[in-house]
């Protein structure tokens, strides 16, 4: 009549708790993204993100020293030009605002790894991933001539001193071509952090605020991932495996737990998830509504990745979770 096993056993005080948990999160898994604008003393709140503000360089700086001494390994640096065009010049520019505020950290926090964000979509005057043909309102980016503006911008973030190469535009080839752009140039050292299932999500909006990097016209569903397929990114993952990337990633993240799980199970390679910006979002609002707690949302949230099998996180809740998690050793 009574239970033969009793698993709440092993629930029963929190040391025992702690030493039967199956995934560990710490601020080592953390990567903190970051925006870059240029002028001087520039932090500018974006509004559907609070807490996340679009900086100068010098601001940059100051929160990249903050980030290094929270115990963050690494940020991502994203860029807002202030100049656009159809040639996305200020990607792969020696002066663009990524490659600018990537020396300055480097040369103010050598040891914080600086990961780059590799796409166009901020620096195209038309919002998308790379060159469209004359006269396209639909958004279909030319993929192989977009490769070459790829290659282009990964070497100048190389050469201005990025750790790792980060492209995002779900561009077919990609890996391969930065891969030997960068090769060419002589960084064949420098990793590459493939975003390989990228879908068209909504939960990207309030990120084009803060990017400033909304299509003109169209949308991205030609390039990046219909949310309902599950065993296509398996298909991009094992695309870029052989193009040479180092570590793969899965953006979302919240929805699309099973893929980082699947992806997980599919290659030995390391395995991030980016918790967008609609993800964040909606965890502030009803936050700053009462609506929850915070904190013990967020760290459920991001053990969760864990869980699923990530084992890097890019949030904008990192500087919260490392102080959180502080105060729980």
């Amino acid at each position: 009549m009574f239970p033969t096993h009793r698993p709440r056993r092993l629930r029963q005080h929190p040391q025992l708790r702690r030493m039967v948990r199956e995934n560990l999160l710490t601020t080592s898994d953390l990567i903190y993204p970051l925006f870059a604008v240029p002028g001087e003393s520039v932090a500018k709140e974006v509004s559907s993100m609070p807490g996340v503000y679009q900086l100068s360089v010098d601001k940059i700086v100051e929160e990249a020293k903050e980030v290094y001494d929270l115990g963050i390994p690494a940020i991502i640096l994203f860029g807002i030009p202030e100049n656009k065009d159809i040639e996305a010049t200020g990607a792969w520019h020696d002066c663009g605002i990524v490659q600018k505020a990537t020396a300055a950290v480097k040369a103010a926090v050598p040891e914080l790894l600086v990961i780059v964000d590799t796409c166009l979509c901020e620096y195209t005057s038309h919002g998308h991933c790379g060159y469209l043909e004359v006269g396209d309102l639909m958004g279909r980016v030319l993929n192989d001539p977009t490769l070459e503006l790829l290659k282009k911008t990964a070497i100048a973030q190389a050469n201005a001193g990025a750790d790792i190469i980060a492209p995002s535009g779900m561009m077919d080839g990609f890996v391969q071509a930065i891969r030997s752009g960068l090769d060419g140039a002589g960084f064949e050292d420098i990793p590459i952090l493939s975003y390989a299932a990228k879908y068209a999500s909504a939960y990207y909006g309030p990120f084009r605020d803060a990017a400033d990097s909304s299509p003109q016209f169209g949308d991205r569903r030609t390039y990046q991932m219909d949310p309902a397929n599950g065993r296509e990114a398996l298909t991009e993952i094992e695309l870029d495996i052989q193009e040479g990337a180092d570590m793969l990633m899965v953006k979302p993240a919240l929805a699309y737990m099973d893929i980082i799980w699947r992806v997980k199970q599919a290659s030995n390679l390391p395995v991030a998830a980016y918790n967008v910006s609609g993800e964040y979002a909606m965890v502030k609002a009803a936050a700053l509504n009462g609506w929850i707690d915070e904190e013990r949302v967020v760290l459920e949230t991001l053990t969760g990745f864990k869980r699923a099998g990530a084992d890097l996180i890019l949030t904008y809740h990192a500087k919260d979770a490392a102080r959180w998690l502080a105060n729980q050793s």
